[in-house]
């Protein structure tokens, strides 16, 4: 089942002779259970393309499907409600509240959906412990170490089930040993049977994955996809 799916989609930043495209007829599938990176030198456009996946931005035209709705057309609420229930992301920054623990900081990502308190708790609970960190639940961010951090964004990314985790980056402010950490929990996360695009520059990152989307100036150069996936955009 395809679960995001970007046809002719371009975003061009200005007008006139000063305008800039930055992404150019872009045609993309994703599918439940997919894991693969979005790769290319700074520039190319990659972070530009995840955020108009994550529906943080809006492509100038094409369409952008997600769970089968188009939310090009999708007032900016809508489109909220849309990223709380269907997405879930992870930054190169933690973006976790320091005075907060790490239970609080995951149970955050569920305030969008109206869950009661109590419920929030549970859920980030069964979060934490997903990601191996329920020992450390109470510990604020500056009592974890960077690795544990990215793990705590990656428990909140997922505590609301969402349909796809889109990761910016996610191993950029770590040392090797924590990136790999993360990058193992994202292959156990993806047996498991989420659906995962990782944007990287490393292609030591890209090459873990098994499917590998390469950009450059603004198009997709290379998809490593089999035909019958890419066969959803015809």
């Amino acid at each position: 089942m395809t679960v995001l799916e970007l046809h002719g989609v371009t975003k061009t930043y200005g007008s006139g002779p000063t305008a800039l495209t930055v992404l150019h007829d872009i045609d993309l599938g994703i599918e439940a259970g997919d894991y693969l990176a979005v790769v290319g030198p700074s520039g190319s456009g990659k972070s530009t393309l995840l955020n108009i996946m994550g529906a943080l931005d809006r492509p100038s035209t094409g369409s952008v499907r997600l769970a089968g709705d188009d939310v090009t057309t999708m007032s900016d609420a809508a489109l909220s409600r849309v990223r709380a229930v269907h997405l879930g992301f992870v930054f190169q920054q933690f973006f976790l509240l320091d005075g907060r623990s790490a239970l609080e900081n995951v149970a955050d990502g569920l305030l969008y959906q109206g869950v009661r308190r109590g419920e929030r708790l549970r859920r980030a609970r069964d979060a934490l412990d997903r990601v191996g960190l329920g020992a450390r639940a109470s510990h604020t961010p500056a009592e974890l170490s960077g690795g544990e951090c990215q793990r705590v964004a990656v428990a909140r990314a997922l505590v609301h089930a969402p349909a796809i985790v889109l990761a910016d980056e996610p191993t950029g402010n770590l040392d090797q040993a924590s990136g790999a950490a993360v990058l193992d929990l994202f292959d156990t996360l993806h047996e498991d049977g989420s659906t995962i695009v990782v944007v990287t520059h490393d292609e030591h990152v890209a090459g873990r994955l098994p499917r590998v989307v390469s950009m450059r100036d603004g198009q997709v150069e290379h998809d490593t996809c089999p035909a019958p996936s890419r066969a959803v955009l015809s």
